[in-house]
């Protein structure tokens, strides 16, 4: 067991830095939903846009140096560490190992010092809503007429591999890929993006690969996998996510 709880943020631990969390605040996110009150009528409208919004989570830290010019070193490599990313990174904690956020860092550190040797404060990450399952980030080989369970209450939004060429049906989705045998083909739900490599180069695939029913699929309660033609192995990574 760890001394000290910290986090790793886009794969760097704050431990790395010196720096340790007392405590953390978890909220959960709000649904998106749209009130339209009605004149002559109790209450009102809801349109629930079917998405969640972004939440705050507020890691608690504590640091301590014994050399004074130390000390200011180490809070300045770290308030650089984590303000050079621009973008969504990886967020992981020691107090959920089985899951991960995507998050964001921009509201900055204010340090109380003591003695110019320790101090205490507070990081801020605004973060996606999901809180997404270290479980759900493996392939997973489905053969014909397979069903997939989901363990959460959300639908996924899946990466899916595809071997070969042919007809894929995920749920009520018929995908259409052409190409030839052996290529392998990447469908990413989330994204709403198809791809192949090539020598390391992402190749874009969405001429490739064609939607009959509903659009990208996700992944519901149970969904039903079955595929055709000349497609030899179908992978699908779930991306499952709680809140």
């Amino acid at each position: 067991m760890a001394l000290f709880n910290s986090f790793t943020f886009d794969g760097v631990n704050s431990l790395e830095n010196g720096i340790y969390i007392t405590g953390a605040v978890y909220n959960s996110p709000e649904r998106a939903v749209e009130m339209y009150p009605i004149q002559g009528r109790n209450g009102a409208l809801s349109l629930d846009l079917g998405r969640f919004e972004n939440i705050s989570v507020v890691y608690s830290c504590g640091c301590f140096k014994s050399e004074q010019t130390a000390f200011a070193g180490l809070i300045r490599a770290f308030r650089n560490e984590l303000s050079s990313r621009r973008s969504y990174c990886r967020l992981t904690d020691t107090y959920h190992t089985d899951e991960f956020r995507q998050a964001l860092f921009y509201s900055g550190i204010e340090v109380e010092p003591f003695r110019n040797r320790a101090g205490e404060f507070e990081i801020t990450f605004d973060c996606k809503p999901q809180r997404f399952l270290t479980s759900g980030e493996s392939y997973t080989t489905y053969g014909k007429n397979s069903t997939i369970t989901n363990p959460t209450k959300f639908e996924a939004r899946p990466l899916i591999k595809v071997t070969g060429y042919g007809t894929v049906n995920i749920g009520s989705t018929t995908i259409t890929i052409t190409g030839t045998s052996g290529v392998v083909t990447y469908i990413d739900c989330d994204l709403m993006d198809c791809y192949r490599m090539s020598g390391g180069a992402v190749i874009s695939a969405n001429s490739a690969v064609t939607f009959s029913g509903s659009d990208f699929p996700t992944l519901g309660a149970t969904t039903g996998v079955n595929y055709s033609g000349n497609v030899t192995k179908v992978e699908i990574m779930p991306r499952w996510w709680v809140v």
